[in-house]
C-alpha cells in the first residue's frame, strides 16, 4: 500500500528508508547499525556477541565483503565494511546474516533478535574511513563500558587495514551527519 502524504505509517505500513537497490551493489563502504529488538541488552551476554562476531565474519566472507571495523554494543552493533567485487551486494549481505542469526537466536531463547530495520550510511568522498573505523571503536568508551577500546572484548577488524588502524592512535573525531548538532551560538546584544 502506498504511503499517504504527511502521513504517519500504520502499523502494516513500513516506511522504506533505503535508497534505490543498485546504490547498495559494487565497491563501495557503508557504515550500518543492527539494533537488537526493542534495543534489549543482547549483546551484554558474552556467548551472543561473541557468536555475532563470528557469524559477521562468516557472512561477510560469503557475501563478498570486507569488515574494517565492528562493535557488538548492549543493544546494538555498528559495522564498516566495503564490498569486494563488482557483484557485491549489501542489501543480501546484511538481509541474510539477520534473517540467518535472527532465526537461531530465536530458536534458542524464544526471542525476537533483531528490529525490522537497519541504518546504513554509504560512505562519501568526505567520509574518512578511518575516522568512521574509530567512531565505531571508541563506542563503548563513549557509552562508559571501558576507558580505551582495545579493553572493550567485542571490537575489532577482519582485515589487515583495520587491525592497523586499531593498534595506532586514534583518528580525528567523526559523528554520522544525522548525529551532528547545530552550534548554539547566543544571541548578540
Amino acid at each position: 500500500m502506498a504511503e499517504r502524504h504527511g502521513a504517519t505509517p500504520t502499523p502494516f505500513e513500513r516506511k522504506n528508508i533505503r535508497l534505490a537497490t543498485e546504490n547498495y551493489r559494487g565497491r563501495r563502504m557503508y557504515f550500518l547499525t543492527l539494533c537488537f529488538e526493542k534495543r534489549k541488552a543482547f549483546g551484554r551476554d558474552r556467548r551472543v556477541a561473541l557468536w555475532l562476531i563470528q557469524q559477521l565474519k562468516k557472512f561477510a566472507a560469503d557475501f563478498g565483503f570486507f569488515v574494517h571495523a565492528y562493535c557488538v554494543m548492549p543493544d546494538h552493533m555498528h559495522v564498516l565494511v566495503s564490498a569486494s567485487s563488482d557483484d557485491s551486494n549489501l542489501m543480501k549481505f546484511v538481509e541474510n546474516y539477520k534473517q540467518e542469526t535472527g532465526f537461531a537466536a530465536e530458536q534458542r531463547t524464544k526471542e525476537r533478535l533483531w528490529q525490522f530495520k537497519y541504518y546504513d550510511r554509504i560512505l562519501r568522498n568526505s567520509d574518512s574511513p578511518e575516522s568512521v573505523a574509530w567512531y565505531i571503536w571508541m563506542n563503548p568508551v563513549r557509552n562508559g563500558l571501558c576507558e580505551v577500546p582495545m579493553e572493550y572484548p567485542f571490537l575489532g577488524s577482519f582485515t589487515e587495514v583495520g587491525a592497523r588502524m586499531l593498534k595506532g592512535s586514534a583518528a580525528p573525531e567523526w559523528r554520522p551527519p544525522w548525529k551532528k548538532k547545530e552550534l548554539n551560538v547566543a544571541p548578540s546584544l
